[in-house]
């Protein structure tokens, strides 16, 4: 329970003031990853007269499937040199360091310095996603009752970080220049370093070096945390442990298949938005877009803005520059968001960027993730099977429409005009996949494995979506070949049947998984 002294310090929305410190500075980690990743795959398979490099759709997507999958591992690495040598904090800030050097590459726009980029990108990741997220668990360590919150409002900084990234990112890339594109992801990631870094002050002890840190460390907190881990151990005899370590095994191979059809997004999607959609509109329709665009862009802008502010009023003392520094990003946002709403209000006719249709991942999100929450907390909340088997037949479904929007598109065409509410619609029943997938993935490693060893499997259950995610770019890659030979009917229902198949067997395991989880839920 939380004692009445530190109850005084949960003084931001009942919470911590460095806890959304921390959430923006992962909203800014993910402004620039979702934004270049909004880019990537059109900016390398567009035209070079319009600032393209023309790579095939197949070469393209398989860069695309080793970078988004490399991201997955390279965290492992990352944590182990965080708990052995630098620390949370020095490691999230040399991660923000080589992500922004990666950004500056990429917009340099030359082959050499593009794989420069990604490398500092994907090694940047590594020491930086998984520190972050340490740091969040650091500071709820002793209130354990508040931290499902937390990582709540945290998981929120993801989704509206992705959801400025894309939008922003993306439409500047697409309408203004590809490089003003990359380097806009670069900027923001730049400034969200120094914010973290001039803001650490209000962390408490949370992330410091080893040798800080133990100096600093509670010994009763250690000889509790000692006490604990033997009486788990106790508890769980061998065949129980080893039973749930098959049902982690049995969950990471499924994660698989979703991850593999779910990061078709940034791949085959996205070419099927650029090339197959019809994105232009006139008259009400386009009417009809701007203002939609616009409350959805304004709307959660001025709720983000309206925490940046109770931040303010809290810390503003504590840590002047950070604040002075988040507070200039969001001037600058403020400021692009004016200008493109402005410019489309002004245009004679209204084309949709291609980029545009990823921030619905992160629009639905943030809408259904709290009725999810509540189902989870009922006496609905189905069991850890069900779960993973609705979010595959769900993916499954948002393929199905996808494939039946494409039936009026003949076989081997390169473009048509297909109505934009089959992606509308297949990004809604993704996201709903999304959410009984994949926040429950880790939850049910935590509980199924001794803590001695969570690390460990928390490096599986990466491999597995490193495995997914590398999967994604090897099989988005064969759109052409399978649109040509067959369609592209043929080349979604792929990702309609595998992943509705895996969902259906999933759930069928379900009474034997229960049996094997041992009372696990």
């Amino acid at each position: 329970m939380t004692s009445k002294n530190d109850s005084k310090v949960f003084t931001l929305l009942g919470h911590k003031p460095s806890l959304f410190m921390v959430f923006f500075t992962e909203m800014w980690e993910r402004f620039s990853y979702y934004g270049m990743r909004a880019l990537f795959v059109l900016f390398l398979t567009s035209e070079i007269i319009d600032g393209g490099w023309a790579w095939s759709n197949e070469d393209a997507l398989k860069l695309y499937g080793w970078y988004t999958g490399l991201v997955y591992l390279t965290p492992i690495l990352g944590g182990f040199i965080a708990d052995k040598f630098l620390g949370y904090r020095k490691a999230v800030a040399f991660g923000a360091l080589l992500m922004t050097l990666g950004h500056a590459s990429m917009a340099l726009e030359t082959p050499t310095f593009l794989y420069i980029g990604l490398a500092c990108l994907i090694l940047g990741n590594g020491l930086f996603k998984p520190n972050l997220t340490s740091i969040v668990s650091g500071l709820y360590d002793k209130n354990e009752e508040k931290k499902d919150g937390a990582y709540t409002i945290y998981y929120m900084g993801v989704n509206a970080g992705a959801f400025l990234g894309i939008m922003l990112c993306g439409y500047i890339g697409e309408k203004v220049s590809w490089s003003f594109g990359f380097g806009l992801a670069g900027i923001f990631m730049f400034l969200g370093m120094l914010q973290f870094w001039f803001g650490r002050s209000i962390l408490e002890n949370v992330g410091l070096p080893p040798k800080d840190k133990y100096e600093l460390d509670d010994i009763d907190d250690e000889i509790e945390d000692a006490v604990e881990e033997i009486k788990e151990e106790v508890k769980v005899s061998t065949k129980v442990q080893n039973d749930r370590y098959i049902v982690v095994g049995i969950l990471a191979f499924f994660t698989v298949f979703f991850w593999a059809a779910f990061e078709q997004a940034g791949g085959s999607m996205t070419i099927f938005a650029s090339k197959y959609t019809n994105r232009v509109l006139v008259g009400n329709a386009a009417s009809a877009f701007k203002i939609i665009d616009a409350v959805i862009t304004i709307a959660p802008l001025l709720i983000i803005s309206w925490v940046l502010y109770k931040l303010f009023v809290q810390t503003f003392k504590k840590i002047s520059l950070s604040n002075i520094i988040l507070g200039g990003s969001f001037t600058i946002i403020w400021a692009i968001v004016i200008w493109k709403l402005y410019r489309e209000f002004n245009a004679d006719t209204t084309e949709v960027p291609a980029s545009w249709f990823g921030i619905l991942n992160s629009l639905f999100i943030i809408s259904f993730a709290p009725l999810f929450s509540k189902l989870w907390e009922s006496k609905y909340n189905p069991s850890a099977a069900v779960k993973f088997g609705l979010g595959l037949i769900l993916l499954g479904f948002g393929f199905a429409l996808l494939a039946f929007g494409a039936i009026s598109i003949p076989q081997g065409a390169e473009t048509a005009t297909v109505s934009m509410m089959w992606l509308i619609l297949a990004y809604l029943f993704h996201t709903l996949g999304e959410l009984f997938l994949s926040p429950v993935g880790l939850s049910y490693v935590s509980k199924l494995v001794p803590a001695k060893l969570i690390g460990l499997m928390f490096g599986v259950w990466y491999l597995a979506i490193f495995i997914g995610n590398w999967s994604a770019g090897q099989l988005g890659g064969m759109i052409d070949e399978i649109t040509s030979k067959y369609s592209l009917t043929t080349f979604f229902l792929i990702f309609t049947v595998v992943p509705a198949a895996a969902g259906v067997l999933m759930i069928l395991l379900n009474p034997v998984l229960k049996k094997l989880m041992h009372g696990v839920r």
